[in-house]
């Protein structure tokens, strides 16, 4: 089902917030998630999610929770129904790649009543699966050739980056929550390549995986990337700093390798434009590697 341009649009995932704003399309936005953040100009905007979870936790304590939601049925990223039929919207953006990380599209198609609006849930795994999400939000928009610009930019840069990359490439694990451990799939182990390094940890398309922080020592990595996914820069050293402080024998794995940090939240758990951007900003931190 195709939507006229001028649609009033409803995202539910701060990435699908993102892609409708880089295809020149935010003023139609009728409301947007509660993590949706970037561009700042759509924190004015009706908020259609909650969540009860403590993000102000650690690691090891939002993860109780979520498994606690979890086990007793509970979401852990509600939508807000009212505030969804008051924003009346024609389109519904939402995703399904995670159960946790935002609402999927039966989450919401279960609060749609009469006729309702159309749904477009995002799929992408790997980084072409990404660019095809941008592609069929701009076709369901009516911006099929802003989607097509916009892609093109993001391919030309990544190809910048390839073009520059070093014969001897560091071997790279990316750790996207620290208790439990976590590692980076999906689209990262391409950023990391695109970046100059070799993800050691995972391969493109996988889920991110539960591992042990004993392993990491087993991967042999150059480099250890925090990268923790839905929080940002500062937020990442502090969860780092404290998990290091409680779990010497944990963070042991860590010891002797670089570590790095990422905005995980703006850059690389975001499957939308600016995923193009933490490789770029991967790849200056690489810089000095061998």
């Amino acid at each position: 089902m195709l939507v006229s341009s001028g649609v009033r649009i409803a995202s539910l995932l701060p990435a699908a917030t993102e892609i409708v704003a880089s295809l020149g399309a935010e003023s139609e936005l009728v409301g947007v998630s509660h993590e949706c953040d970037f561009p700042a100009s759509v924190t004015r905007l009706p908020r259609l999610t909650w969540s009860p979870v403590d993000i102000t936790a650690s690691n090891a304590a939002i993860d109780r929770q979520v498994r606690d939601l979890r086990a007793t049925g509970q979401p852990v990223i509600a939508v807000d129904g009212r505030a969804l039929a008051e924003a009346r919207p024609d389109l519904v953006i939402t995703q399904d790649l995670c159960q946790v990380c935002a609402v999927t599209e039966d989450d919401a198609v279960l609060l749609q009543q009469g006729a309702g609006p159309a749904f477009l849930a995002l799929r992408g795994k790997t980084v072409a699966g990404v660019f095809a999400d941008i592609r069929a939000v701009g076709e369901r928009i009516g911006r099929s050739l802003e989607s097509d610009d916009l892609i093109r930019s993001l391919e030309g840069r990544l190809d910048r980056l390839a073009a520059r990359r070093r014969a001897v490439r560091p071997r790279v694990v990316c750790a996207e929550w620290l208790d439990p451990l976590y590692l980076a799939g999906h689209w990262v182990p391409e950023l990391i390549a695109a970046a100059g390094g070799l993800d050691v940890g995972a391969a493109p398309g996988s889920h991110s995986s539960r591992r042990e922080w004993a392993e990491v020592s087993a991967l042999a990595p150059d480099i250890v990337v925090i990268m923790l996914c839905g929080l940002g820069l500062e937020r990442a050293r502090q969860e780092w700093s404290r998990f290091a402080a409680a779990n010497p024998g944990a963070a042991a794995a860590a010891d002797g390798r670089r570590l790095a940090f990422i905005d995980g939240n703006a850059y690389t758990s975001r499957p939308g434009p600016r995923i193009v951007e933490g490789a770029e900003q991967l790849a200056r931190g690489f810089g000095g590697a061998s």
